[in-house]
């Protein structure tokens, strides 16, 4: 574990643009084994961990917390690069005496990205150092394989969020076994297919705003696709100010960290995870980093599911659009399905959005 973490170069200093959500004694599994006893804290039948595991190679944080007898959820957080690890006690807390509330900060996010970072966040680190979906997923698969066993539990809920949602359907989709229902919120159908759609509707209502600041900014980047991650996150920053326009937020105290995560180190690794997942998503063909988006097109590649499925939509989402999310869910097939459209209610979490997750992981797991 390193001691000390140096300031990111200029070249790599993507700041702020990229912290955006489509917006834990250590114990080891390869596949469905552990390799060496794991102590399990237990207080009147409560689960509490806070652990690495090595999955696949790279030790990953995951925190385990519930009753030990409940139906387990495991949360695939957005970004990619943004674990809800350090908030999971505000957002979910309260559905710990009804289920067992899974947090993973995935490959290159959060806590696992500082377990292996390098001193100092270099275009020859992401260069050297590629992330793909693939890789998530079978990590996902890994853990769940694990935490089946672990937790004595025949097959768990999944849910992904924004990017989560990405190894998400592949996981329910490749391996029913291990799932009872697939829950998608901000469902990512094809990253590639709608930029340039988004790209004209952020500009008209930038237009009826006379927002001339927002305007400018999207006549410098051009239309999508970038080359550079700068640009991609430049665009969806601008997404982002018209999606809180036309939707309820989420309160602010949501997004206080558990005192935990609330030091320099954890911010760090937070703010470096955050620049490398989210230049390995974007793509930059300057630092020589191949996009994990151009691979992600779902209505192609995974419609066929063997469990329930079901989305959580938001109606002034701009990022992932219900036009496309609803044209992705009507091609899918499933035991059962179900299309749950919030409004006032943009691409992130709010109110609305976890009453609907509470309802739905109660009615999957009665």
């Amino acid at each position: 574990m390193k001691t000390k973490i140096t300031p990111r170069s200029n070249a790599l200093f993507f700041g702020k643009v990229f912290q955006i959500t489509l917006l834990l004694v250590t114990f080891s599994v390869t596949s469905q084994k552990a390799s060496q006893p794991i102590e399990n804290i237990v207080k009147e039948g409560r689960i509490e961990e806070e652990r690495f595991i090595t999955i696949n190679g790279i030790e990953q944080w995951v925190t385990i917390k519930g009753e030990r007898s409940k139906p387990a959820i495991l949360f695939l957080h957005g970004g990619p690069g943004s674990p809800i690890s350090p908030y999971s006690h505000i957002l979910y807390g309260p559905l710990e005496k009804d289920f067992i509330i899974i947090q993973w900060d995935q490959r290159g996010a959060g806590r696992t990205y500082g377990r292996i970072a390098p001193a100092e966040l270099t275009p020859a680190y992401l260069k050297a150092n590629p992330l793909t979906v693939d890789q998530i997923t079978n990590d996902g698969i890994a853990l769940t394989e694990y935490l089946t066993q672990y937790l004595g539990k025949q097959k768990i809920t999944l849910f992904g969020t924004s990017w989560g949602s990405v190894p998400g359907v592949r996981m329910a989709a490749k391996r029913p076994d291990l799932f009872t229902a697939y829950v998608g919120h901000s469902q990512v159908v094809n990253e590639t297919g709608n930029d340039v759609t988004t790209y004209l509707k952020v500009t008209d209502m930038a237009q009826e705003a006379n927002d001339q600041e927002s305007l400018e900014i999207l006549k410098t980047i051009g239309p999508p696709p970038y080359s550079q991650a700068k640009n991609t996150g430049i665009f969806y920053r601008v997404i982002k100010k018209y999606e809180r326009k036309n939707a309820v937020p989420a309160p602010d105290y949501w997004f206080i960290l558990a005192p935990d995560y609330d030091n320099s180190k954890d911010k760090q690794n937070s703010a470096d995870g955050d620049d490398y997942s989210f230049v390995n998503f974007a793509g930059d063909s300057k630092l020589g980093v191949q996009p994990m988006s151009v691979t992600i097109n779902n209505i192609r590649d995974y419609t066929d599911f063997k469990i329930p499925v079901y989305f959580i939509q938001g109606e002034e989402d701009i990022l992932t659009p219900a036009e496309s999310t609803k044209t992705y869910f009507e091609k899918i097939s499933a035991p059962k399905k179900k299309y749950i459209e919030l409004a006032k209610t943009a691409h992130g979490f709010n109110q609305a959005v976890l009453d609907a997750q509470y309802q739905l992981f109660r009615t999957i797991n009665r």
